[in-house]
């Protein structure tokens, strides 16, 4: 099936409840679609081919449990902070162009104090203008408010979510709710889709990939993956980097060495996989069981 987490996941239940083993296919090659044209029996067909010749061997999501439920907390806290930044930009380029005493009344460094100043704002004067500049800066700054309320919920949820989860995960330094959730939900509820560390890295685009030619030989980061997990492995890597006695260490090493500091991120990044994928399957088991 193609779209096993998407549009298809309703029939991919149904089917897995009936005994019927599902195997989750990547999107048709656009080169040889353009070639051969497209049409249900044509993706069918390739379908069915990808799967014979064995190269869709992918285990899809069951979307039943902890897992599913991180994923969708992280969705909604994703879109809050989006929109929190996007509201404080739009306040604060209004400000930017106010009358001068309006912004040096209201412009403050910190956001917080910048929408306490216009959620309290009261009718700055008579005119269309500063009648309209009123409501729209009081508007903004209760939406801003909100949004802060909103990912304060979302953060106490993801909390106690993964704390009770994914309890070795969070044991680990530089792990949050935030990187744990990320890394638990791209993992799935079946850790059997899980068959080594080396699967775990390709989906969180951590494994190196060759780019050797003639005598060279090199690897190049893997811009494939899912991108929330790569960046979820990023910000540990970080973390690691700045405050981790072991990390700094291997960091000074390698940088000794003659590598780079990207070089020197994605083999932690790597390193971070090899670590944390036997915690992230005992996480999913227990959480599967309970």
């Amino acid at each position: 099936m193609e779209g096993t987490g998407t549009y298809g996941a309703g029939l991919a239940r149904v089917l897995r409840e009936q005994g019927v083993e599902v195997l989750e296919i990547n999107r048709p090659n656009h080169s040889q679609r353009r070639l051969n044209g497209k049409s249900d029996p044509t993706d069918a067909e390739n379908a069915a081919r990808s799967v014979l010749s064995g190269e869709a061997t992918s285990i899809p999501k069951s979307q039943s449990g902890a897992a599913e439920a991180m994923r969708t907390i992280s969705i909604a806290r994703r879109s809050a902070v989006k929109a929190k930044t996007q509201t404080i930009n739009q306040l604060r380029s209004i400000l930017v162009s106010a009358p001068q005493e309006i912004r040096e009344r209201l412009w403050k460094i910190k956001a917080e104090q910048c929408v306490a100043g216009c959620a309290q704002l009261r009718q700055l004067g008579t005119t269309t203008l500063l009648k309209t500049l009123t409501t729209t800066l009081r508007l903004l700054a209760k939406r801003w408010l909100m949004l802060a309320a909103e990912l304060k919920e979302l953060d106490a949820a993801l909390k106690q979510l993964t704390m009770q989860s994914a309890p070795h995960l969070r044991e680990q330094f530089g792990i949050g709710p935030q990187t744990a959730a990320t890394l638990i939900a791209v993992a799935g509820d079946n850790p059997e889709r899980l068959r080594s560390e080396a699967a775990l890295a390709a989906l969180c685009g951590a494994n190196p990939l060759p780019a050797s030619s003639g005598k060279t030989v090199r690897h190049r980061l893997n811009r494939g993956g899912d991108r929330q997990a790569n960046n979820a492995l990023w910000t540990i890597a970080m973390v690691r980097m700045r405050s981790e006695p072991r990390t700094r260490a291997y960091v000074e090493r390698r940088t000794a060495e003659g590598m780079s500091n990207k070089e020197i991120h994605r083999c932690l990044k790597r390193y971070i996989i090899r670590e944390l994928y036997p915690l992230i399957l005992a996480d999913l088991a227990a959480a599967t069981i309970s």
